[in-house]
């Protein structure tokens, strides 16, 4: 029955085809991080715009409280997009969720400062964010489940990479865009009126990401699975739940290490070689860039390895390297106090987060049936990025000015780490070079974890 159920996708290897979906997908991906990513990146300007105050420390701390916001919300977004995902195809909500998150962070860029109309500046920012996180929560999921499904099963690893270098793409183009704005126009302008630009840019891009995406052809995985079920089925957040629950709780399990490393990666260390390390603006964000560059050029290499040494051995490594290089990395950025030093730190801490972040892609197809897939990946991932991800700028801060080391933070993910390579160990089944599962009521996957975590129910 297994077998049956996956012939679509395993036999579905026109490599030209499939790249075409790979690069369709990714494309649509870069669009959607780079809208999210400028929020991070213009948190200094956005705290000066909207949370005037003469405590810097304290309006970035507000400015991050509502970059959690849209955290907070993304767990909807992925449930609501995953029934839809579920029930209507793929490529429709892939070519949804990047219109919405266009058009959220375009309205960013139009919104008047606290100057101008009092609080309600704050509350439209979050209002939109919220938008923004809604789309957020339907994205990644459906990218990497859309592609993964076009994939043959001994190279799923191989094409799924894409959605990671987009992403990291994504985070140094906007870093990128950042660095070269303000170091043409300077800081002062940058804070006046050069960060609303930037954030109009999603306009077009989002555009082009739209057409893109809209003449891609539907997953064959769902097609498949339509046609034997002759007609639109889908399942309510609790059925998903109820039936893979265990599967949610034992990846989402790896998925927080995922979450924490990439933005503190991604978005903290910009704020902290500015506001720690004491470096400008445009050398912040040159060494976010550089370092966004390098992973993401390491990413095909790591989809090819965990394709050959399995899912297992790429989590642990993952962890491992988080482990042992985290702290010595923010040594590194700290000791050399310079443009050099902030990029050999984020290059170290990189290579942990590419092997994490290229194995999830994988992951949150493999785990789960393809009639459940859409809903119960993006469960998995949202909340827990929701948790984990969402708060880690914000936790980063408030570590570092509680305990008045700069190695907090560094200490938060080394413990994760280690916890989360146990949890790997123990209970991780192997998911590489297996058929998908069509429907939840098929077998799981032969090789089973060391220790079950029982059924979990909805209730």
């Amino acid at each position: 029955m297994q077998q049956e159920g996956t012939v679509a996708a395993s036999e579905h290897t026109d490599t030209s085809h499939i790249k075409k979906v790979m690069m369709g997908s990714a494309a649509g991906t870069v669009v959607e991080w780079f809208d999210f990513a400028l929020f991070g990146y213009m948190a200094v300007y956005i705290a000066q715009n909207f949370f005037p105050t003469e405590d810097k420390m304290a309006g970035l701390l507000a400015t991050f409280a509502v970059f959690l916001v849209s955290f907070i919300v993304r767990p909807l977004g992925g449930i609501y997009f995953g029934k839809l995902g579920d029930k209507l195809g793929r490529k429709k909500i892939l070519a949804l969720t990047v219109l919405l998150m266009s058009g959220s962070t375009a309205a960013i860029g139009l919104i008047p400062n606290y100057e101008s109309i009092g609080i309600w500046a704050p509350i439209l920012l979050v209002i939109i964010r919220c938008i923004q996180g809604l789309s957020a929560g339907g994205e990644y999921t459906g990218a990497t489940i859309y592609t993964v499904e076009h994939s043959p099963m001994t190279k799923r690893n191989s094409y799924a990479w894409a959605m990671s270098a987009a992403t990291y793409f994504a985070f140094a183009l906007a870093a990128g865009v950042c660095a070269g704005l303000v170091a043409i126009i300077g800081s002062e302008a940058m804070g006046a009126w050069g960060w609303r630009t930037i954030f109009l840019l999603a306009v077009p891009m989002g555009v082009v990401a739209f057409f893109i995406r809209d003449h891609l052809s539907e997953s064959p995985e769902f097609q498949q699975m339509r046609a034997e079920k002759k007609g639109q089925v889908s399942y309510t957040a609790s059925q998903v739940f109820k039936a893979e629950g265990n599967n949610i709780v034992k990846l989402g399990g790896f998925v927080v290490l995922y979450a924490l490393s990439f933005y503190i990666f991604s978005t903290y260390m910009n704020t902290f070689l500015r506001t720690v390390i004491g470096l400008t603006p445009a050398q912040s964000l040159t060494a976010s860039m550089v370092a966004l560059l390098f992973v993401t050029a390491l990413t095909p290499i790591a989809g090819i390895i965990s394709d050959k040494v399995g899912r297992r051995k790429m989590m642990q490594f993952a962890a491992i390297w988080h482990a042992l290089f985290t702290i010595p990395a923010y040594m590194v950025v700290n000791n050399g106090a310079s443009l050099e030093a902030a990029i050999a730190g984020m290059l170290i801490i990189g290579i942990g987060q590419v092997a994490a972040s290229v194995v999830a892609a994988t992951l949150l197809s493999e785990m789960f049936p393809t009639d459940m897939r859409y809903t119960a990946s993006s469960m998995c991932y949202n909340i827990t990025f929701a948790i984990f991800g969402g708060t880690a700028p914000y936790l980063a801060i408030w570590l570092t000015a509680q305990t008045g080391t700069y190695l907090a933070p560094a200490f938060y993910v080394t413990v994760v780490a280690v916890l989360c390579f146990f949890w790997v160990t123990v209970l991780m089944p192997e998911t590489a070079n297996k058929p998908l599962r069509r429907y939840h009521t098929e077998p799981e996957h032969d090789a089973k974890p060391a220790v079950s975590l029982g059924k979990v129910s909805a209730s």
